[in-house]
């Protein structure tokens, strides 16, 4: 059974950093294109990062290019999602979400068959 496990989210003052943790098992952790998103309550789900099979491209949404770097380390089956320069809106639960194939769209979250619980992110001002 696949399961993605979060850590990493918190409090943080707006120009801080976190940096997130997704532990994966279940799967073949390298051979699988794993990917970030976020939510707040009343929207929908937004892509942050995305991260291709074997360490291949990554992609980022606009919000965040530039701020945050996806990385993956496949012998500890884990990815990450290093935060800088945090903003308000950026306020959030963080999802980590896999699939086990390539995907030509890996930012389209309907693209990933398992998700993570999430872990919240707040950004104070």
């Amino acid at each position: 059974q696949v399961q993605l496990v979060e850590s990493g989210g918190g409090l943080v003052q707006a120009g801080g950093s976190l940096r997130l943790s997704c532990a994966a098992s279940g799967r073949t952790f390298s051979s699988s294109v794993m990917g970030w998103f976020r939510q707040t309550p009343g929207k929908e789900r937004e892509f942050v990062a995305t991260i291709q099979r074997f360490g291949g491209s990554t992609h980022y949404g606009a919000s965040v290019k530039g701020r945050f770097t996806i990385s993956r380390d496949n012998t500890r089956s884990t990815l990450y999602l290093q935060m800088n320069s945090l903003r308000p809106e950026d306020t959030a639960v963080y999802y980590c979400a896999t699939r086990d194939s390539y995907t030509s769209v890996p930012w389209r979250s309907e693209e990933y068959d398992f998700w993570g619980q999430g872990t919240q992110v707040t950004v104070s001002s």
